[in-house]
């Protein structure tokens, strides 16, 4: 027994009523997905001290290349005039070039650069004696599988819905559209399953970051997540720091070469932490302190300059973060000979209450407990400097008052700690250092772990001049009287 006409005429509209709600229904599981993919990257503050300047190179994020790359060159209080160029290079090749003049005026001078193509690249810095190189990453949008599979199966559910309409309502065998119908049910079950499956896909290991990066894997890693450089078991680095004629009173070059504590070879591989290559303490002889930050010459081989007041030995700790290998703090020493020596300022000491250039620290030292140590710098115009609202260098213990240099370079604990930015509603990102914002009160926390003598420095920026606080603490034995 046939259909009537009124059944033939209503199955075209009930087959697409079907391909409708199962439209419907893509559309509501589609909204579940998110995109992914590299991240397009931030700001990329770097110090460096450029023969007797001390500059951040801000790198402004990029979204997308080829683009521009804009760069803030900022200087701080004593900064000399002068002509600074910058070069953008990859694989050795120079593909723009800008000049910023630098008037002697601390603050931010910007300039423009192209760059043509995501990957790694390195950011040239020539002020006509001192030459640096920053390596940087130019970022890029990257589509992972599942993404595609997602996007790919919503465009083909689409196209099958388009097909499975025409057939049900201009074929004469309605009965046709339930193969596009099937088409595009399996086409969904592709996207809403990769949609679903994307929080838990693992994604690849970061080139810059976790992996040493090319323009092949920056661009798709996901075609390189097998095929890694890198080994995250990469040994220490070692340290030789070489400071030929150096004497006091004249200005010394710091040479620092650093080599993989397994093959010798040069390290290559050292990433930007807390806004630095490389953090370089170097204590004098009678515990003055200079928190520098060398420049990268060649692979491994870094320099900084800087003026030492008197002779005798002066300890040098290098803190570096190696792709693979983490954080790792290295130490030497260097002698500097008799030349003009200039006598040092004398240093707190003791625990409480202590005002050392018109700024109030409260020190309460408990041993083997936290210690928090407040440093007040007068007003809240207290500038960012390396992303930190401020930096206390710890070193002890110590025997003696006069031999501090050697002492130190023997001491048990260096530490480097830091006192955090407060978080700002509405400000996005992290804020250089044109913005001035913070403080008074710099608090850092810290337990020392010994009873003994300790050499302590706060460090905070206003003014584009970063404030040194030195002092020295005496740590009680723990359950002695305060």
């Amino acid at each position: 027994m046939g259909k009537s006409p009124r059944g033939r005429r209503a199955a075209p509209l009930v087959i697409a009523r079907v391909l409708v709600l199962c439209a419907l229904a893509s559309l509501l599981w589609g909204g579940t997905a998110q995109a992914d993919g590299v991240s397009s990257g931030a700001d990329v503050q770097v110090a460096q001290t450029l023969g007797t300047r001390d500059l951040t190179i801000v790198l402004r994020r990029m979204d997308i290349a080829p683009g521009p790359l804009h760069v803030d060159v900022v200087t701080h209080a004593g900064s000399a005039p002068g002509t600074l160029k910058l070069r953008a290079s990859t694989a050795g090749n120079t593909f723009s070039e800008a000049t910023v003049e630098l008037d002697g005026k601390p603050g931010a001078h910007p300039a423009l650069l192209k760059v043509d193509q995501p990957g790694p690249w390195e950011l040239g810095l020539d002020d006509g004696t001192d030459t640096a190189s920053i390596p940087f990453l130019v970022p890029a949008r990257v589509i992972p599988p599942w993404e595609k599979a997602t996007f790919g199966g919503f465009v083909a559910a689409g196209v099958f819905l388009v097909i499975g309409l025409v057939v049900a309502l201009r074929v004469r065998r309605p009965q046709l559209a339930l193969i596009p119908a099937g088409g595009m049910v399996a086409a969904l079950a592709v996207a809403v399953t990769g949609a679903m499956l994307s929080a838990s896909t693992p994604a690849p290991p970061a080139p810059g970051a976790a992996l040493d990066p090319t323009i092949d894997n920056v661009q798709d890693p996901y075609a390189n997540a097998q095929m890694s450089t890198v080994d995250f078991s990469r040994p220490p680095v070692n340290l030789a720091v070489k400071a030929p004629n150096a004497r006091s009173g004249g200005l010394a070059e710091l040479r620092l070469a650093f080599a993989d504590g397994a093959t010798g070879r040069p390290v290559d591989d050292l990433l930007v932490h807390d806004n630095a290559l490389v953090h370089l303490v170097v204590i004098s002889p009678t515990g003055r302190l200079w928190h520098l930050h060398p420049v990268r010459v060649a692979p491994g081989d870094y320099r900084v300059k800087f003026t030492p007041p008197e002779a005798g030995t002066y300890a040098v700790a290098a803190e570096v973060a190696r792709r693979g290998g983490g954080v790792q703090l290295v130490r030497a020493t260097m002698d500097v000979a008799t030349g003009t020596d200039s006598p040092a300022e004398p240093v707190p000491t003791g625990a409480g209450r202590k005002v050392v250039h018109g700024n109030p620290v409260d020190v309460e030292v408990k041993p083997g407990t936290p210690t928090t140590i407040t440093a007040r710098f007068g007003k809240a115009d207290l500038q960012p400097w390396l992303g930190m609202l401020g930096h206390l260098i710890v070193v002890g213990p110590i025997t003696g008052d006069h031999r501090v240099g050697a002492d130190a370079a023997a001491a048990p604990t260096w530490a480097h700690v830091h006192s955090m930015i407060p978080q700002s509603p509405g400000m996005p990102g992290k804020p250089d250092e044109t913005v001035a914002a913070y403080g008074p009160d710099v608090p850092f926390t810290y337990t020392f772990a010994a009873p003994g003598k300790y050499r302590i420095w706060l460090q905070a920026e206003r003014d584009y001049t970063v404030l040194t606080v030195p002092m020295q603490i005496e740590v009680p034995p723990e359950g002695a009287p305060q």
